[in-house]
């Protein structure tokens, strides 16, 4: 970096921004803490090498520090940037240059490096050439001053900062209300940070701060997406599918491994999942509960069995995608007479989503095209005809004693529970 002379912009640093956890009082240096583990995690998998730095905390950021001669708009730094977009917890972050403080003109400084970052992210911008940023029109700078000792005050910094880049020609003007571009400039007490992008990361808390607990992962569309919503509130996953072989394929299982494997790039590297055999368990619903019972003791019989493996991988609540209305065992007398079977919380982060905006999320997250791959799991292929759609607690009860005179329920169920597989999914390639 510069003291008097020319500008180096050897060890790009990336300032990372978070939201709720600056709420968190006195656990507030837990959250934080979790948080630069899960940067540090992210960027050393995505192949990224870190400064002598790596990954610390400064009062309302973290700062990565990225290996010396890695510049901005280089391939290094776009893998940073893939991997933090997925870092629950991250609200938003920066590539920067830092310079130092005790410059003796700072204000000539933070415009070159402003400069240079324009050229090196404006598309089309480079060298001498300014077409490209008089094409992108307007600017603005925008300055914090958390170190509070510099000569300058925010406003200061602005006006000057932003009266230098136009004596550089740039070819753009100001508009402080909507620029097409924002100059940051943050005053820390480690240095002047300068950026010109602001790209957004997923928000929320970052995975594991809110415990553990078990998603059931058909191969649908919906089930990964409440995945990706709870890991988002900070809740680690641990997958079960319920494999109902040769009934269904092992393509469907192969199916679900592909969706716990895209939820993988967004937890800490792995996703665990566990396969539960469900043959024998669905031939006995099949042949002794009446048909339009036969999906609600189903979804009694799984989270009976979503409890027991709760329990082996202290898991404190079973997530689902169910949603309102959308089926029949989704209506609101159906998910009670489910979920008495359990003491454990039962969360639903899709229950008032409509369809569309459940697609939407798995589009844009990379679930929807391994979703919709024509391999169907057990629940689409015993969904009888004609589903009781208002059950009552009673009659799954008594349908459930009748089955119980005709089959060792709990040998089937703890059968299915000692036969279930347990794998750690590494997250599958872009």
């Amino acid at each position: 970096m510069e003291r008097q002379g020319r500008l180096s912009l050897d060890g790009v640093t990336i300032l990372i921004r978070y939201g709720e956890i600056a709420l968190k009082g006195k656990n507030r240096p837990q959250f934080e803490g979790r948080l630069q583990q899960a940067v540090e995690r992210a960027l050393t998998r995505a192949g990224v090498p870190l400064g002598p730095g790596r990954v610390r905390r400064a009062y309302g950021r973290l700062v990565v520090e990225l290996a010396p001669g890695y510049e901005p708009g280089s391939p290094t730094l776009g893998r940073a940037i893939r991997a933090l977009s997925r870092v629950f917890g991250v609200v938003s972050f920066s590539p920067a240059v830092r310079l130092p403080l005790d410059l003796e003109d700072p204000i000539p400084a933070i415009a070159r490096a402003a400069l240079a970052l324009l050229k090196s992210t404006v598309p089309g911008a480079s060298g001498s050439d300014t077409a490209a940023l008089a094409a992108a029109r307007t600017f603005k700078v925008e300055a914090r001053r958390p170190f509070k000792q510099f000569p300058l005050n925010s406003l200061e910094i602005n006006q000057q900062v932003g009266a230098a880049l136009l004596r550089q020609g740039i070819g753009m003007r100001v508009d402080v209300h909507q620029p097409d571009v924002v100059v940051g400039v943050e005053v820390r007490q480690e240095g002047i940070y300068v950026s010109t992008e602001e790209i957004p990361g997923p928000g929320g808390l970052p995975v594991g701060v809110s415990g553990r607990a078990v998603l059931l992962l058909s191969g649908g569309i919906d089930s990964p997406v409440a995945g990706w919503m709870s890991m988002r509130r900070g809740v680690e996953l641990i997958g079960l599918h319920f494999h109902s072989y040769p009934f269904t394929s092992e393509e469907a299982r192969r199916k679900a491994e592909d969706l716990g494997r895209v939820l993988a790039r967004y937890g800490d590297g792995s996703f665990v999942l566990r396969v539960c055999p469900f043959t024998e368990l669905q031939k006995a619903i099949q042949r002794y509960v009446p048909e339009e019972l036969r999906i609600t003791i189903m979804r009694r019989m799984m989270f009976r069995i979503a409890e027991r493996i709760a329990a082996a991988e202290g898991a404190l609540a079973i997530v689902t995608g169910e949603n309102v209305g959308q089926v029949a065992s989704q209506t609101l007398e159906s998910l009670g007479v489910i979920e008495a079977v359990t003491r454990l919380p039962v969360l639903r982060p899709l229950a008032m989503f409509d369809k569309m905006e459940t697609v939407a999320r798995a589009r844009e997250i990379g679930t929807f095209d391994i979703s919709v791959r024509p391999y169907e799991d057990c629940c689409t292929i015993f969904t009888p005809v004609h589903p009781k759609t208002r059950p009552r607690l009673e009659e799954a009860e008594a349908a459930e004693r009748a089955m119980e005179q005709e089959v060792d329920v709990e040998a089937l169920l703890s059968a299915a529970v000692a036969g279930t597989d347990r794998q750690e999914l590494e997250p599958l390639p872009e």
